[in-house]
């Protein structure tokens, strides 16, 4: 069970069937299928040929027409269900993503719905918290779950034969989770642990911290475990009434993606589509972006930087302009922020940016961990970097360069059916639809210089969030 720093919803996470049809992908030519062999070809190169045509259109099929192997269905109760259909593995992975995180908490539950998440693996009506364990690692598979800002979700990942057992001992999961008092207390000390590791994990809390700067009381800017004094308060009432609320039919959504077939939709409409919860809507208050430092004084070996600028929501059309702008600046081992500040200059080990994109705004983060006595030098270079960024915007290469960056990763993203079942999952969730590796690859292409230009223009103003954990926790000179 783990927490996360956001919604880093980026381009990057789609997934192929193997690395098989990554190399038929690229060593067959997509017009060639249906085509007979060359006149001049061998017997034995006629053979070969039809049996990589054959092959390059199954792959063609995977990569650009996932929407031929995804079905949508909706339980009568409102749940939502996105399954995908592949063949070619052994394996299979459920996930039930719920639309609620910290986001949707208030300053006296926070932390309930990561906290949730923990208990729903502390027994059930008919098991217990070892049963629960063994009842995937007796089948060689795996459960877990995560809590982010904006949702929760719990996943398991089993072997095809196994899928339905897996649903079966999630939905008990979901369902029937007793919230006793004795687990509940002990989990709370786990979750105090869990809280201290992240204390002490200074390069984890900057970004903590940055949360608060950009976000300042709203719930954005919680910490997603919690803390003590909220922990504290909740019982088993506090955990019923907020899945209640939170936990409605038309809030879930239950992905799944293997080999298994659409039978599986009748044991999903059985589990989740018959239930009932509060219909009330909770609208979520738009968060203003703040300009604020946040530090803090803390016995390290290093200081801990991060600059956080206003970004995009999920849904706007310049995302993917975004993600080219930010694999310019720091998102790959050839970007501006990783050859000047590590290869050129020895100031870090670890830089790099990232976009975080929600419901309604984004933040664009830049990391970077240096010595205490250089935090002037890596703030003054960063700096530097941003304004030449703006000034004289991308080159074509760079452009050229990260288009197919983005696209490689998203094409070896497609071998892991957990991965697939996360992108789906994600998707509907957050926008509602399914997006073909076709659509996205199409969007990337089109992303022009002129648009990363403009926004790099736009989005690295003077109106910037940063946090630092430092020996000292002295902010850089040209911040104070």
């Amino acid at each position: 069970m783990k927490k996360g720093k956001g919604t880093w919803y980026s381009t990057v996470s789609v997934f192929l069937d193997s690395a098989e049809e990554h190399k038929l992908q690229r060593l067959f030519d997509p017009h060639r299928v249906g085509q007979k062999p060359p006149a001049d070809a061998t017997d034995f190169n006629r053979a070969c040929f039809k049996k990589s045509v054959r092959k390059f259109s199954r792959a063609n099929l995977i990569l650009g027409r996932r929407d031929l192997l995804l079905t949508r269905h909706q339980c009568s109760n409102g749940a939502r269900v996105v399954l995908e259909k592949i063949p070619a593995v052994r394996s299979v992975s459920i996930g039930i993503w719920i639309g609620t995180g910290s986001r949707n908490e208030t300053a006296e539950n926070n932390g309930v719905s990561h906290f949730l998440e923990h208990m729903f693996f502390k027994g059930t009506e008919t098991r217990n918290a070892r049963e629960i364990a063994e009842s995937f690692d007796r089948i060689g598979g795996h459960v877990n779950a995560f809590t982010s800002k904006e949702y929760t979700c719990f996943y398991s990942k089993v072997l095809d034969e196994h899928a339905e057992h897996a649903l079966d001992v999630l939905a008990d999961m979901f369902f029937h989770s007793t919230f006793s008092t004795e687990e509940l207390n002990k989990e709370k000390h786990v979750v105090f642990e869990e809280i201290k590791m992240y204390e002490d994990t200074p390069d984890e809390m900057v970004h903590d911290l940055l949360g608060e700067a950009v976000f300042g009381d709203h719930p954005l800017g919680y910490p997603i475990l919690g803390n003590e004094q909220s922990l504290n308060s909740f019982n088993s009432e506090t955990l019923r009434n907020y899945m209640k609320d939170s936990y409605t039919p038309d809030n879930v959504v239950i992905s799944i993606a293997g080999n298994v077939d659409e039978s599986i939709l009748k044991k999903v409409e059985e589990y989740f589509g018959s239930y009932q919860a509060n219909n009330e809507k909770h609208s979520l208050e738009e968060p203003d972006f703040q300009t604020s430092k946040v530090a803090r004084k803390k016995e390290t070996e290093q200081a801990h930087l991060c600059l956080g600028f206003n970004g995009l929501p999920v849904r706007d059309k310049e995302i993917y302009g975004l993600s080219v702008l930010n694999n310019v600046l720091g998102g790959s081992m050839s970007s501006r922020l990783f050859q000047e500040v590590r290869e050129e200059r020895g100031l870090a080990y670890s830089i790099f940016s990232y976009h975080s994109s929600f419901r309604d705004n984004g933040v664009l983060t830049i990391y970077g961990g240096t010595g205490a006595d250089r935090v002037d030098e890596l703030y003054t270079t960063i700096s530097d970097i941003l304004k030449n960024l703006k000034e004289n915007g991308i080159t074509e290469t760079e452009l050229d360069n990260s288009k197919e960056q983005i696209k490689g990763n998203l094409m070896l993203g497609l071998e892991s059916t957990n991965s697939r079942m996360s992108l789906n999952g994600k998707n509907e969730l957050l926008l509602g639809r399914q997006r073909t590796l076709d659509d996205m690859i199409s969007e990337i292409q089109e992303v022009s210089k002129s648009q990363v230009d403009s926004l790099a223009r736009s989005i690295f103003t003077d109106r910037f969030s940063c946090s630092l954990v430092s020996p000292d926790g002295t902010l850089p000179k040209a911040l104070k």
